[in-house]
């Protein structure tokens, strides 16, 4: 009995028609077929987000308050040290809105980068159960960077309303200018160093210097006034400003920090924003084509 059970199941199965599954080459049909296919696992990647969230704060009493508990106490360690034992507060106006501004940006890059290179290796057991797009991990961890990012952001504009200098003009519409060429931006090494990760696991560690590096070289805990002092009208500028963070994080600060109305500001920022954004979508394109190249031995290789 149990062997005719088994032949009529083989024989089902045998009148199946055999489906595709995994990433498809080509350039452009390769593409839609991966952001389709994202697209049908769009709930997945909700539930992974509400993971990773919950996953951050396990048995933790206060919970999300957490995730503004380290901008805050940077915030504290730069205001004090930088701003008033450096005496760099005297030289920016409204100097905590500065910091701030610049913390909340980068807490949302960092997060995304650094988040998403870890993502496939810590999600090595799911990978090698089932069949579903990769992609989803690195992008649960975007996800779970933008909600970091929102609380953080309404405790910058609360900042803002308390100290009397929201920014009513029309440079608030650098805000989510900001916002998305670093999503854009980030998403698009999270993906290509996910990937990478998986077969190099130095890559992970390299980045924590390579972070390092980019925060001191964005206007976070300095004024943009600095620079052109040091390097206006030199090809250093130009090179310090083809930074695509670096360019995000001074058009946030454009758009939040009204005391800076009067500081230097790059010329012609609308145009390198723009041409930032575009290469980073570039970028993000060639990232993602690069993960479904480097997708298929994953499973083996972790």
């Amino acid at each position: 009995m149990q062997d005719e059970d088994a032949r009529l199941r083989l024989n089902r199965l045998g009148q199946l028609e055999l489906t595709a599954v995994g990433p498809q080459r080509g350039l452009v049909s390769g593409t839609w077929a991966s952001l389709l296919d994202i697209h049908r696992y769009r709930e997945l990647t909700t539930l992974l987000v509400r993971r990773e969230l919950r996953a951050r704060y396990k048995n933790s009493s206060l919970g999300f308050v957490w995730s503004l508990v380290k901008p805050v106490a940077q915030l504290i360690i730069y205001f004090v040290v930088i701003g008033q034992f450096l005496g760099a507060a005297r030289a920016i106006p409204e100097f905590a809105i500065f910091v701030f501004s610049g913390l909340t940006m980068w807490a949302l890059f960092n997060e995304t980068v650094s988040g998403g290179a870890g993502s496939i290796v810590a999600n090595s057991g799911l990978i090698k159960k089932v069949y579903l797009p990769r992609e989803v991990f690195p992008l649960s961890t975007v996800g779970a960077a933008i909600f970091n990012f929102g609380i953080q952001f309404l405790v910058l504009v609360a900042g803002t309303l308390i100290a009397g200098s929201f920014p009513w003009s029309q440079r608030l519409v650098y805000v989510p200018v900001a916002v998305a060429l670093v999503l854009v931006f980030g998403t698009a090494l999270a993906l290509l160093l996910s990937a990478i990760n998986v077969y190099l696991r130095d890559v992970q560690h390299l980045m924590e210097i390579v972070i390092l590096i980019l925060f001191w070289a964005s206007p976070i805990v300095y004024s943009y006034a600095y620079v052109t002092s040091f390097l206006e009208g030199s090809w250093l500028e130009e090179l310090y400003l083809s930074n695509p963070v670096t360019l995000a994080i001074l058009a946030f600060q454009r758009g939040m920090w009204t005391a800076g109305a009067d500081e230097p500001f790059p010329a012609n920022m609308p145009l390198r924003l723009s041409i930032a954004f575009l290469i980073s979508l570039a970028l993000l394109w060639a990232s993602q084509r690069v993960f479904a190249r480097l997708e298929g031995n994953f499973a083996q290789e972790l």
